[in-house]
């Protein structure tokens, strides 16, 4: 039976007023989200464009509208303008006169001399030094087995067919112009052979590398003790290649030293190789989870990756009407108070004491920030990420000497990353190890202010004897 309505009667009023209300809701969440998607739309659009560039890899988007003047600013803490040094006289090789001209050459009137002045040159020797050894070949008179002499030139023993070699500080160019300044191989031999005149092939370099690689094989590993025992380390990771399969660089910097690591994989088992199973010392690192399997060390996650993920959440939220922006804007704040007390710690305006209260009681601020539940998906993502990171966020207030970032780290690696956009990786198992002990030494060499080149030709010619380390420089 239908139902009977009563004309007289008023309409339900509070019902559609709730459908209304509830309308409105939807419409203005919609409107929301559609702001949300086409801006999304468009970074990904942009994307897709970037990535069809040739230079996309190396660009950093378009300009500043009002960008910083080159060079050093003038005013009172320009400082003083550096000239090249003048050498010392008993250190000149080549002396020429530059005389008058017989004339001026404005006016053709004569000229008279009134002084000499000096001017200096430093320059490359284009021409390559040959030696010729003469080795004298023995015999022991007790167990009759042949002996030969050895000069302190000398990097190898070989005589026959391969008796013409190249010298030791020919060698460590080479491989300073490949593992340091990121040449091929090929690149590398051309320079060689164009400027200097050394006859090189590719594979005469990658012998090199390989050479060297083997004969600071025992400085690497005393590198990599000494690490192990540091009171705090700064681990980072990066994507390498070997024969065009993806591996990974790991590298770990400590106070005086700095090790590197070719692996086929990224886990645990590649990192404890270069931190050690059981370091107990201070750890900052970029919160990948298995640098938290390190059970006996005291964990520092990056706070500038906790930075640039809320700075990307606010870019995604900008111009979005709503609540979403409200958490990542809260943890920034709790982000750089800490990075002010540390400041304040490290330019002596407040205490140690005072930096650790100050530690706990923004530890405090930021779990009132992340406890409760998110609606917004990456808001709690994050939240929850940190919340698993809590013992990790203000240990460098709690001690003094920790990083908050791993900026060493990042240091560290980037000029490796550079070179693997140019030559890719390595292509053999062999070359990735090589890679990784001629990195560490290198490295750990020029860190403690050492001269690299004079130190690794000295190691080429000492082998088999254990070229010392540098020693850690003082203060």
């Amino acid at each position: 039976m239908d139902a009977i309505v009563n004309p007289s009667e008023p309409p339900n009023r509070k019902g559609h007023e709730a459908c209304d209300r509830r309308i409105a809701e939807l419409e203005a969440r919609n409107a929301v989200l559609e702001a949300r998607l086409a801006k999304l739309e468009q970074l990904l659009a942009d994307r897709e464009r970037g990535s069809k560039r040739q230079a996309a890899p190396f660009s950093k988007g378009p300009p500043k509208p009002d960008p910083k003047t080159p060079g050093r600013k003038p005013g009172d803490n320009y400082g003083t303008k550096a000239f090249r040094a003048v050498p010392d006289p008993d250190q000149v090789d080549e002396v020429y006169d530059s005389p008058l001209p017989d004339k001026c050459p404005r006016c053709g009137g004569g000229v008279e001399q009134l002084q000499v002045a000096h001017q200096y040159q430093a320059d490359l020797p284009r021409k390559p030094i040959l030696r010729k050894f003469n080795i004298a070949v023995g015999r022991c008179t007790c167990c009759r087995k042949r002996v030969q002499g050895r000069h302190p030139l000398q990097t190898s023993d070989a005589l026959g067919c391969c008796a013409s070699q190249v010298g030791p500080d020919a060698q460590a160019l080479a491989v300073i112009l490949n593992k340091r300044l990121g040449l091929s191989h090929g690149k590398a031999a051309s320079l060689l052979s164009d400027f200097f005149g050394l006859s090189f092939t590719r594979g005469g370099v990658c012998q090199v590398m390989l050479r060297a690689a083997k004969r600071t094989e025992p400085q690497r590993d005393q590198i990599v003790e000494q690490l192990q025992s540091s009171p705090w380390l700064v681990p980072d990771e990066t994507g390498w290649r070997i024969g065009g399969v993806s591996a990974w660089m790991h590298t770990a910097v400590g106070p005086n030293a700095v090790a590197y690591l070719v692996h086929r994989q990224r886990g645990y088992e590649a990192a404890v190789e270069l931190i050690g199973e059981n370091y107990a010392g201070k750890l900052t690192h970029d919160g990948w989870s298995p640098y938290n399997r390190f059970r006996f060390a005291d964990h520092q996650t990056c706070i500038t990756h906790l930075l640039r993920r809320c700075d990307a959440m606010l870019e995604l939220c900008d111009g979005i009407p709503g609540a979403a922006a409200a958490t990542p804007r809260k943890i920034k704040a709790v982000l750089h108070e800490s990075l002010d007390v540390r400041d304040q710690r490290d330019a002596g305006r407040i205490t140690p004491a005072a930096a650790d209260e100050a530690g706990h009681s923004l530890w405090e601020w930021m779990m009132r920030i992340i406890e409760p539940t998110k609606s917004h998906v990456g808001n709690e993502r994050l939240c929850r990420h940190l919340w698993n990171h809590r013992a990790e966020l203000f240990t460098f207030l709690h001690f003094q000497g920790v990083d908050a970032t791993n900026w060493r780290a990042e240091q560290a690696i980037r000029f490796a990353v550079v070179n693997r956009k140019v030559w890719g990786g390595s292509r053999t198992d062999h070359g990735a190890w090589a890679q990784g002990v001629l990195l560490t030494v290198l490295e750990t060499v020029r860190m403690r202010g050492a001269d690299v080149v004079e130190w690794l030709s000295q190691t080429l010619c000492q082998w088999p004897r254990v070229t010392p380390l540098p020693v850690v420089p003082s203060g």
